[in-house]
């Protein structure tokens, strides 16, 4: 589904060191439809930016990335746009709307796809249920607790139906059993045939999970076990 190809992404020299970066360097792996990954290393190691070739928002330097089979260095902006609507994501910072209550975080989503108000109506209560904020729907995030901030995240990646889940340090400013409940819903979203890249530095949650792990150090893959721990 995804595929990266002999990829290297080589940043212009910075005025701190007045050299060239190499961020990602000769990285080649694969991700099939209905896997669950996670991706681990440190601050700095690559992560976000493979997550951004994925999105189509960097092309590599040398190599290639695929989504489905399509050369993204290759596909026109129509074809990038589609790509996208076919990928959820989840961040650290939730980056949700703090004018906007909880149900209309979500819709807000459905109305940039263009989606009708009858769809609208069907899909956010339902998507609210599975996640767990029904009863919060006329709340705005600031009266949410980080928890729940976080399961709306994940609601309005989830509403429009994405092939594909990327959570970018989903946990990162959560306690520990809110950080077990998310990931119990990545779990869950990921049996119902999602895609789901996790990338993160939370050794005890890799080794819980007992899932794929490819471990990036230095922009290199260095480790990709089926059933891996975190070992940096």
């Amino acid at each position: 589904m995804i595929k990266f190809e002999k990829v290297t992404k080589i940043y212009p020299a910075h005025f701190s060191n007045g050299s060239p970066t190499a961020v990602l360097q000769d990285v080649s792996f694969e991700i099939k439809e209905g896997e669950f990954v996670s991706i681990v290393g440190k601050s700095g190691a690559g992560k976000t930016t493979l997550t951004r070739m994925i999105l189509g928002l960097e092309d590599p330097t040398h190599g290639d990335v695929f989504f489905k089979n399509k050369n993204l260095r290759t596909a026109d902006s129509f074809e990038i746009q589609n790509i996208r609507r076919s990928i959820g994501c989840i961040y650290q910072d939730y980056k949700l709307l703090p004018a906007k209550t909880v149900y209309e975080n979500v819709a807000y989503i459905m109305e940039v796809e263009g989606k009708g108000y009858g769809k609208i109506e069907k899909e956010v209560p339902r998507v609210l249920e599975l996640i767990g904020l029904e009863d919060k729907m006329e709340n705005f995030p600031k009266e949410l607790s980080g928890g729940e901030q976080q399961r709306l995240a994940i609601a309005r990646a989830l509403v429009n139906n994405p092939k594909v889940i990327i959570a970018d340090e989903p946990t990162g400013n959560l306690d520990p059993y809110n950080s077990y409940e998310v990931i119990y819903m990545l779990e869950k979203i990921n049996k119902a045939g999602a895609t789901v890249i996790l990338l993160t530095h939370d050794r005890e949650i890799v080794n819980k999970l007992g899932k794929r792990v490819v471990t990036l150090v230095g922009g290199r893959i260095i480790r990709d076990e089926a059933e891996g721990k975190f070992m940096l």
